[in-house]
């Protein structure tokens, strides 16, 4: 038997401040990590202000004229940061509808030549003129890094869950100021009259350990596959966050968190566009999880024995976690999305992954 599920918890993270409420709290957040990989977070410790005002320049910065965008197109960046036209990836053999910038939490980075290539990927975001958007790159900097916080504070929490001291998944960070780099991506989905497919984004996982998602506009589109691989609807919930496994946290627990495979869906034609903001929580670059042996408690691990057997997803991607550094294994799934960054930047990786040359599109899997 299975614990499937039809549809995604909501917790409400207030609860944590209560001692009346916070083991229940804790107790959601054990079922929706083992059994779900999903969640609705609501009451986030996140400026509603800043929030709002983040989402009132997400049109704005499509709107910006074309020859502006391509000032600070990603390939100019070794890492990874910077916009995406529309089309530029595939997922599984399919176009994904959706036009993206790529930006992060501020980093200086370091890196010398004989250093690991991966080391390479976090650095500084490349930013609209000042001019064009007045106040955005200070807006977002300051969204990214209240949720930056948040997610630490988070990750104690889901230790908790799990049975762990609360610091037990500190070693994959380094929590000093600017010793961390996490990313986010501000997406766009526009409703395609004349595009066959309705793939936003194919199935996929996400990598690192958790992923924050800001459904910035009121469109459905988001699917996850649950346990007997039916797609069910996470739509938005004004609010809340949608808060989901990715695949290096299900790798370092053995499988007891659950990363779980998403898409998401176009608008319908003649629809507005659908826009997003999801934040990813990076882990430690030189990290093998491998190497890191975590102790459950048995009654934590029995829960999972009790969730059953996960049947096939749509989902493939990020399976090095059981053999490379964390930071490798992301710089594979970069260079395989975004060919023109690793023909521009890393030219013996280029040869490696693409040997007759550079692709129409990307694809990670």
């Amino acid at each position: 038997m299975t614990a499937n599920f039809t549809s995604i918890p909501i917790l409400d993270y207030s609860q944590l401040s209560s001692p009346a409420t916070r083991n229940a709290f804790v107790a959601q957040l054990r079922h929706a990590l083992i059994n779900v990989g999903f969640l609705y977070l609501s009451n986030p410790p996140v400026a509603q202000e800043d929030i709002q005002s983040l989402v009132d320049y997400v049109p704005k910065l499509f709107a910006l004229p074309q020859h502006e965008k391509d000032k600070i197109r990603m390939a100019n960046s070794e890492h990874f940061l910077g916009y995406s036209a529309l089309g530029r990836e595939l997922t599984k053999g399919k176009t994904d509808q959706r036009e993206q910038y790529d930006f992060a939490t501020e980093y200086q980075n370091p890196w010398k030549p004989g250093a690991p290539e991966y080391l390479r990927l976090w650095g500084p975001s490349q930013w609209p003129e000042e001019s064009l958007l007045p106040g955005f790159k200070s807006t977002i900097l300051r969204y990214l890094n209240q949720v930056e916080k948040f997610s630490y504070e988070f990750i104690n929490v889901l230790a908790e869950a799990f049975g762990l001291a609360p610091d037990a998944l500190d070693i994959f960070y380094d929590k000093n100021p600017g010793g961390m780099q996490h990313r986010a991506k501000v997406v766009k989905y526009p409703a395609l009259d004349s595009v066959a497919s309705n793939q936003g984004v194919g199935p996929h996982y996400d990598a690192g350990f958790l992923t924050f998602l800001l459904q910035v506009s009121p469109h459905p589109g988001l699917q996850v596959q649950n346990l007997s691989g039916e797609w069910i609807d996470a739509p938005p919930i004004p609010g809340t966050f949608v808060v989901n496994i990715g695949k290096a946290l299900e790798a370092v627990t053995q499988g007891l968190a659950r990363a779980t495979s998403h898409r998401v869906l176009s608008p319908p034609r003649g629809s507005t566009p659908r826009y997003s903001i999801p934040f990813f929580q990076n882990i430690r670059q030189e990290i093998r999880l491998s190497e890191i042996q975590l102790q459950f408690p048995a009654e934590v691990l029995k829960l999972k024995e009790s969730r059953g057997a996960v049947g096939a997803t749509d989902s493939v991607n990020f399976s090095e976690y059981d053999r490379l550094p964390s930071g490798e294994v992301t710089l594979i799934g970069r260079i395989k999305s975004h060919p023109d960054v690793a023909q521009n930047h890393y030219p013996e990786l280029f040869k490696q992954f693409f040997p007759n040359g550079l692709p129409e599109q990307g694809s990670a899997y």
